[in-house]
This record gives structure tokens, sequence and C-alpha cells, in this order.
């Protein structure tokens, strides 16, 4: 499987970007799809996270209400809309495909795809 994110950009404080993240290879029914972020001297955090076949959503309490992860089976690609931006959300956004919700949350990962750079400017 191999992931690759695209969307990212310069955006002004309280602007809107959607990320996305397409996926190919074999893909089952059981991922769990989740977005990351890393910002320059700080650790990778969790962001988001949707389980590929049924939907299911948990967020970060740092984008919670701003940040919206969804899928899009056909086209194979998962989203990451995110609205109301910070001047803390610049980062390096990943996607990631996992097999377990919670463990994905930890960081525990089957894939990774590279990055796209989110920059927000105050």
């Amino acid at each position: 499987v191999q992931l690759q994110a695209s969307g990212g950009g310069l955006v002004q404080a309280g602007g809107s970007l959607r990320l996305s993240c397409a996926l190919s290879g074999r893909i089952f029914s059981s991922y769990v799809m989740g977005w990351f972020r890393q910002a320059p001297g700080k650790e990778r955090e969790f962001v988001a996270s949707i389980i590929w076949s049924g939907g299911s959503t948990y967020y970060a309490d740092s984008v919670r209400g701003r940040f919206t992860t969804s899928r899009d089976n056909a086209k194979n690609t998962v989203y990451l809309q995110m609205n109301s931006l910070k001047p803390d959300d610049t980062a390096v956004y990943y996607c990631a495909a996992g097999l377990l919700g919670s463990s994905l949350r930890l960081g525990v990962a089957e894939y990774w795809g590279r990055g796209t750079q989110v920059t927000v400017s105050s």
C-alpha cells in the first residue's frame, strides 16, 4: 500500500485547507486511516482517524470541531478538511494506515505517506 498526501499550502489564520491522501495497492476494509502532524522541534502528534469501511471518526482535542476527516472509497482517497486554521496548526501533515484505531492514535501504523506542508500565517 502506498499513501500520498497532498493539498498543503500557505493560508492565513482563520482560513481553510483540504488535504487529500490517495491510496494505492491492496486496501483492506478493516484499515483505519489516520492523519498526523509534526511541527518544527516537536514530536509527531495524532490529528484524526477514520475507519475505511464504516466511516467512524476520531479527533484530537486540539482539532475537534475545526477539522473533519472523510473518505471516498470509490476514489481510494481520504480527506482532511481543516477550517478555522490557527498558526499552531502549522506543521507537516502525514497520512497513515493501520489495523487498530487505538494503536494508530499512538503512532503505530502499517504504512506512512510522505507529508505535505501546511503553514498558517497570523
